[in-house]
């Protein structure tokens, strides 16, 4: 499809700047908005409708945020390929909604490596959810708008708020400064990993 319309949005960000204006020009054009934690905490006070991820997947986030997002009623929303009836089916059968839109920036790793804090207590902040999610909606661009960042948020509103969709082009662009973003990030801990001692 070349136009995609956001109707359902997943937003789980680490850097929240300009994120409540985003999601208010989101909520604005009509779109749902489902979050976690401090992300969901942050719009909710913005007096933005959030609906909270635990509540999409029927469980709670555990092991201290390490499992939140890592549920088919959030990846089969997010892979769906929306031209294939097969999939749309599957969807239907299960009663899981589509997403059209995930907005997903990573744990400042970097931060934690400067730090210099011991081994076990830096890979915390090795973030597990986010890469998943921001690479499921990179391969699906087809169907999908995925949004590794806050600047890139004012040409997305631009889109939505002149043609109510938003382009084929600017989704493919977006997938692949998000493959580009998850590997250099994969990269960094890798190049940490091998650089200290367990």
């Amino acid at each position: 499809m070349d136009r995609l319309v956001i109707k359902r949005a997943i937003l789980s960000v680490t850097d929240k700047s300009g994120l409540a204006d985003f999601a208010r020009n989101l909520a604005g054009s009509g779109v749902e908005l489902v979050s976690t934690g401090g992300t969901a905490k942050l719009l909710a006070g913005e007096g933005l409708d959030v609906t909270e991820v635990s509540q999409v997947t029927g469980f709670p986030e555990i092991m201290g945020g390490r499992v939140k997002t890592l549920h088919p009623a959030i990846h089969a929303g997010v892979l769906a390929d929306k031209d294939n009836p097969e999939h749309m089916a599957t969807l239907a059968e299960l009663c899981i909604k589509p997403f059209d839109l995930v907005c997903v920036n990573l744990y400042n790793f970097a931060e934690a490596a400067k730090k210099e804090l011991p081994l076990h207590e830096a890979v915390e902040q090795i973030d597990i959810g986010g890469p998943t999610l921001l690479r499921a909606a990179a391969k699906n661009f087809h169907s999908m708008l995925v949004v590794p960042g806050p600047d890139h948020y004012a040409a997305i509103v631009d889109e939505i708020q002149k043609d109510g969709a938003v382009s084929l082009t600017l989704r493919k662009k977006l997938a692949a400064e998000t493959f580009a973003a998850v590997s250099a990030y994969d990269a960094m801990i890798a190049s940490y990993l091998a650089e200290h001692e367990a």
